[in-house]
């Protein structure tokens, strides 16, 4: 049995220490964390009895096999510099953030290197999470980790080229459809006398009935909105208002432009963070 750290705890360290633990992904004697401010590491610990709480991130190292790194991409490259000497060729670092690559990792320490991308909806135990191996990979290794994620997770193993969109779509997509939703909510209160909540209420059951419609396969995207829209029917002409609007904003082009934008600002920082690193030494 494996022995897995976590190096940090915060928004996402949290749920996904939270989502193996209930999903008996592993068990909770086998777990060592931490974070800069240990109170954080010390509430999630208290959720689950037999969690060890250590002090510092070469400690979670020490007394791991697999050490998921749950920190900012700006804070990852001086942390590992402080323990690459502990990062040896038998432990596996998985880093969960997207602007740093694999094969940056791997010039950097000797371990092992995997990039496991959540979504917010692995919570559920479901939905897609994004996963690059490094060189060093055994095909056994590789499918040890994809074994291991299946149980929060649909893990898609992707190239460092669709990081950007593959996150776009699958880890901010919750974010993006949410606002839709919600502005679908409050222009539907705004136009007719139905109050939020029942709105709300609606919406909410809909979507719960949409995912399972498409996890049963009972339908494709593109079979769904056909099946519901009648020819000349109320459907229709709500979807020629949609169409009219996003083509004429293009709205959607727009977000994936301003997120490369923004996943390229991040990338220029990492690697002027990496060169500074590369002379110091």
């Amino acid at each position: 049995m494996k022995r897995i750290g976590f190096i940090g705890t915060g928004s996402m360290g949290k749920i996904i220490i939270d989502s193996f633990l209930e999903a008996h992904a592993m068990p909770p004697a086998n777990v060592t964390i931490t974070n800069r401010s240990l109170h954080k590491a010390h509430e999630v610990a208290s959720r689950h009895k037999g969690v060890t709480v250590v002090e510092d991130a070469q400690s979670v190292i020490e007394q791991s096999d697999w050490i998921f790194l749950c920190v900012r991409p700006l804070q990852m490259i001086p942390l590992l510099e402080e323990v690459d000497h502990i990062l040896t060729k038998d432990k596996t670092l998985i880093s969960i953030t997207s602007p740093i690559l694999v094969e940056e990792l791997e010039e950097i320490i000797s371990s092992h290197v995997v990039r496991f991308i959540p979504s917010i909806v692995n919570r559920g135990h479901e939905g897609p999470s994004l996963v690059t191996f490094g060189k060093t990979m055994s095909e056994e290794m590789k499918e040890e980790f994809l074994t291991f994620f299946q149980f929060i997770s649909r893990p898609e193993v992707i190239e460092d080229r669709i990081t950007r969109v593959a996150s776009d779509i699958g880890c901010c997509g919750p974010a993006f459809l949410s606002f839709l939703v919600e502005n679908i909510i409050q222009a539907a209160v705004d136009e007719t006398n139905i109050s939020k909540q029942e709105a709300t209420n609606i919406m909410e059951s809909m979507l719960i009935g949409y995912g399972e419609l498409l996890k049963q396969k009972h339908f494709t995207l593109e079979t769904l909105r056909e099946r519901v829209t009648v020819p000349g029917g109320v459907t229709g002409v709500g979807l020629e208002a949609l169409k009219e609007g996003i083509s004429t904003k293009k709205v959607f082009h727009q977000l994936f432009q301003k997120t490369h934008e923004k996943f390229d600002e991040d990338r220029f920082l990492v690697q002027k963070q990496l060169t500074i690193q590369e002379k110091e030494q």
